[in-house]
């Protein structure tokens, strides 16, 4: 049976994993699973945003590290595969974090561009508690979304954040009801997917480099290109044109 699921719904896919006696566990074939089902959507005109979920009990229980194999480097490699196919995606991400986030699983949730965190969700790093070192880019990933102090109490001390905590730490977007997350998730994305596609992937693509620009000058300059781009589209002869009517219509 597939342990990864695909839903899409006008420009949104759902991706959700589905190995929940595994509590999600990025295991080979999860891994395997996620990964090319990313790879087509990526390729897909038809998909703006992409929202990556679990099924209950957990978001991702972290690797399954019983399969690394004779080679831990290559098997830690494959297991990090998953999450950062997620960081390659062109398109917009949102991580739908149900439960449990735990270690590789936390980096699944790092690794897409917003989190919308249910009220049952945890964010556990683990590492430590395991014995061992973080890795594919962990300390990265969270010392740049919530700084060096937040970063060492969840890593080195252990802390666990739910997800109030989550929101109020910036970890992610916010928090809401467990029942209200994937509608939340959804409409966010559909959002993202209401923009033109090759918009948005420049635009996210924008973000991504501007996180390595230190003064405002530069950035000017990183931008100026993809907006005269921007605005030889037809999509912006169109909603120019349709926000010039509304404008010039008699108020009555």
């Amino acid at each position: 049976m597939p342990v990864v699921h695909l839903r899409v719904d006008d420009g949104v896919a759902v991706v959700t994993l589905d190995d929940p006696e595994r509590r999600n566990a990025l295991s080979t074939t999860l891994v395997g699973e996620l990964v090319a089902t990313l790879d087509a959507l990526d390729a897909s005109e038809e998909v703006g945003a992409v929202v990556v979920t679990g099924a209950p009990p957990a978001f991702c229980a972290g690797a399954d590290l019983s399969e690394l194999g004779s080679s831990r480097e290559s098997g830690l490699r494959g297991i990090y595969e998953g999450f950062l196919r997620v960081a390659r995606m062109t398109v917009p991400t949102i991580a739908a974090v149900n439960g449990p986030a735990v270690g590789a699983g936390m980096n699944l949730a790092l690794a897409c561009d917003v989190r919308i965190a249910a009220r049952s969700a945890r964010f556990d790093t683990r590492f430590l508690q395991l014995g061992v070192h973080p890795g594919g880019g962990h300390t990265w990933m969270l010392r740049r979304l919530v700084g060096e102090q937040v970063a060492t109490a969840m890593v080195l001390c252990g802390e666990v954040l739910d997800g109030d905590g989550a929101a109020r730490r910036g970890l992610a977007w916010r928090c809401v009801d467990d029942g209200e997350l994937l509608d939340e998730a959804e409409a966010l994305a559909g959002r993202a997917a209401a923009v033109p596609r090759e918009l948005a992937r420049r635009t996210k693509q924008t973000l991504r480099d501007v996180a390595g620009i230190a003064d405002h000058d530069t950035a000017v300059e990183r931008e100026l290109g993809p907006q005269l781009w921007s605005m030889d589209q037809p999509e912006f002869a169109t909603r120019l044109a349709e926000l010039t009517l509304r404008i010039s219509r008699p108020t009555r």
